[in-house]
């Protein structure tokens, strides 16, 4: 049978400032009243329906498949059924006020900023002889030597090796500004001259860029961009001051105190 071991509210609070947490903590706390009095004065409301479905949708992101799986995670959490209601609340809060923001400046801001969401595929060896750099450029051009037969010989970690440098698809914030300067210049398939950083002499093959499409996927990443800046701006404009009275007994008792599952 195992010890139990009490932790009081006041060993909590006092674990988190020295785990140097606070921050962080005052931090998610003022962004969600942030967002609840945004979407109190803009008159967004949420249908029962909608919480339904974004508790729903909560339990899926992690995996509670069953009662028993939800029961065991808000134990974990130390989380009541109301607080994951409010969670959930959050959840959907943060979503609904997004859209009403933003939803209208995300076409604009892609056609302004569409370069930013190119992409390029690319194959890349990082060197530490600038010398040797130019010599297999140069054989490259010639065709003397693969891009795969200078993978295989100068990459040392065996998976990257493995996949001939691969670099998957990247767009032009995933690279060092001197390297996205080269790369999106690049008429694919293209072996870029050597690039030097501070990481080492840059070998790069271009295999293809690609236009970006105001998708879904990239529609609702912007969405959620423009609504972090706007948070961040909201924060910026607040001071946080912190009010350590402690209630935490309470609310760890309650929160234990959760109806067994059916």
């Amino acid at each position: 049978m195992s010890k139990i071991l009490k932790v009081s509210a006041k060993e909590i609070l006092e674990q988190v400032k020295l785990s140097c947490q606070m921050p962080d903590l005052l931090e998610a706390i003022a962004t969600r009243k942030i967002i609840v009095s945004a979407a109190d004065k803009a008159g967004i409301k949420v249908e029962e329906e909608e919480l339904q479905q974004a508790a729903d949708n909560l339990r899926l992101a992690n995996r509670l498949v069953k009662a028993e799986d939800t029961w065991a995670w808000l134990q974990k959490y130390y989380l009541s059924l109301d607080e994951f209601e409010e969670l959930a609340n959050i959840n959907l809060l943060s979503g609904k006020l997004a859209n009403y923001l933003f939803a209208g400046k995300v076409e604009p801001f892609f056609f302004e900023n569409q370069l930013n969401y190119a992409g390029a595929v690319t194959y890349e060896v990082v060197l530490d002889d600038e010398d040797l750099a130019w010599e297999l450029f140069y054989a490259l051009q010639e065709n003397e030597i693969t891009f795969q037969d200078v993978t295989r010989q100068y990459i040392q970690d065996i998976e990257l090796r493995r996949a001939g440098g691969y670099g998957g698809m990247r767009r032009r914030s995933d690279f060092r500004p001197e390297i996205a300067a080269c790369v999106f210049s690049a008429h694919p398939p293209q072996i870029l001259k050597p690039i030097v950083s501070q990481k080492g002499v840059h070998l790069i093959w271009v295999e293809e860029i690609i236009q970006p499409q105001l998708n879904e996927p990239l529609r609702f990443q912007i969405l959620q961009d423009l609504f972090s800046v706007w948070l961040k701006q909201q924060l910026e404009e607040v001071d946080i001051v912190a009010q350590l009275e402690l209630e935490l007994d309470a609310n760890l008792k309650s929160s234990k105190e959760l109806p067994k599952p059916a």
